[in-house]
């Protein structure tokens, strides 16, 4: 889904969710009729017997499900809540499925509402895993250089499925990882040699390490970055 797809989503969500609040509670009002017809304090409330009325007289069933309370909120209110939360947070950035429900859990948003919002958020694509982890391993080995250790750890902090962080993952090649490493280590290696090879290769190896590259890409390439540097002085010399 493209910027101006999602965005245009999110503007049509959030009219939805204005107009359902619009005609909230305090818009509801209850149709006249014989019960009110008569004041009710011109019947005095000892003429009645309570054992009159059955206790089951009224169905628990006919209440419907959203008017029904869930702490002092219905389940109506909480969905509206709900679906406020996550707009606003995917109004920002776009957002992994299990960032949201942690954040919907903060509020106390109930699970049973939190999963059926979440439901119908990845229904219209506004929360889509696969896309996400994606453009984060993309967008996170260009800008940071991340290897892939490192993507496939913040992915799991951030509660993408296993599969889908994987996958995800996946599309960054061992050559395009190499080349990423080069790019650190040739931005590195002046000041790093500063300290003499041996230190230079121990800060280096580390700063690879750290970035998540694995021994079998960082090691050779880090050997070559000071190999070249070594032939490269020899021939000031």
């Amino acid at each position: 889904m493209d910027t101006a797809e999602r965005e245009s989503r999110l503007q049509t969500l959030a009219e939805e969710i204005a107009a359902v609040q619009s005609t909230g509670p305090s818009a509801v009002r209850t149709p006249a009729g014989p019960a009110d017809a008569v004041p009710a304090d011109t019947v005095p409330a000892d003429t009645v017997p309570a054992d009159t009325v059955p206790a089951d007289a009224v169905p628990a069933d006919t209440v419907p499900a959203d008017t029904a309370p869930v702490g002092s909120r219905t389940a109506r209110e909480l969905t509206i809540a709900a679906k406020a939360i996550c707009l606003r947070l995917l109004a920002v950035a776009p957002r992994p499925r299990a960032g949201l429900a942690q954040a919907l859990r903060r509020k106390e948003i109930p699970e049973e509402i939190a999963e059926s919002v979440l439901d119908r958020l990845t229904e219209v694509g506004l929360i889509d895993d696969v896309a996400y982890a994606n453009s984060y391993v993309r967008v996170k080995h260009r800008d940071r250089g991340l290897g892939r250790s490192a993507l496939r750890s913040e992915l799991r902090k951030l509660g993408v499925e296993p599969d889908v962080l994987a996958a995800a993952v996946e599309t960054v090649d061992s050559d395009a990882e190499r080349a990423r490493a080069r790019e650190l280590i040739g931005k590195r290696l002046d000041a790093a040699m500063a300290a003499g090879p041996i230190a230079a290769r121990r800060r280096l190896l580390g700063l690879l390490a750290r970035r998540g590259y694995s021994p079998e890409i960082a090691v050779p390439v880090v050997e070559s970055a000071l190999e070249g540097y070594s032939q490269a002085q020899d021939g000031w010399s």
